[in-house]
């Protein structure tokens, strides 16, 4: 990686933890932070996760397990609550780099699109509908949720990727790192057990 790109993925790595953005919105505030053209070649997200576990690792190893696994327990939750739509937890609270200020991305898997939506109005529950990227770069319709994490005391945004149950067999192809890119139910099961 050469320097700019590093600099951008450290500068970008701060963003994420130390604000909460997002991978692609930290990376392109980082390049402007740091005075950069436009046109300077971006780092990839594996690069930017590299420098945030660093981050973690070294200004916030005190506070970041507990957050994690509050975040986890979050999501077991909410996965628990719909478990008959396949739910898979992604992104950060999956890959064990989330903080306090990350979102919950949990993706379902519907035989019916509708299906997911009918169940949160049936329970009560409010949501926003959003259209998010999904993990092949497409559009996706999310169920967006504020829930209460009374561990961290605060509302964490619970983020309902709305996926085709047809769309789960690609979901489960290891990343670009052989790593297992979401986790069902069991899994986030798993992990919380043993972060305990």
């Amino acid at each position: 990686m050469d320097s700019a790109k590093r600099d951008i993925a450290a500068a970008a790595a701060r963003l994420i933890v130390e604000e909460g953005l997002e991978y692609g919105p930290a990376k392109r505030r980082a390049l402007r932070d740091l005075g950069l053209p436009q046109r300077t070649a971006l780092p990839g997200n594996d690069e930017v996760e590299e420098e945030v576990r660093d981050y973690i690792r070294i200004f916030c190893a005190d506070t970041q397990p507990a957050e994690l696994q509050a975040l986890r327990r979050l999501a077991l939750e909410w996965m628990e609550h719909m478990a008959a739509f396949r739910p898979h937890l992604g992104g950060s609270v999956w890959h064990g780099t989330a903080t306090r200020l990350s979102d919950i991305y949990i993706q379902l898997f519907c035989d019916d699109s509708k299906s997911a939506e009918i169940a949160l109005i049936d329970h009560h529950v409010e949501y926003e509908p959003r259209t998010v990227t999904g993990f092949h770069g497409e559009s996706v319709e999310a169920l967006s949720v504020h829930a209460r994490s009374r561990e961290l005391g605060t509302e964490v945004g619970v983020h309902l990727m709305i996926y085709d149950l047809d769309d789960l067999r690609g979901a489960l192809r290891p990343d670009s790192q052989g790593r297992t890119p979401r986790g069902d139910l069991a899994s986030v099961r798993r992990l919380v057990e043993e972060g305990q």
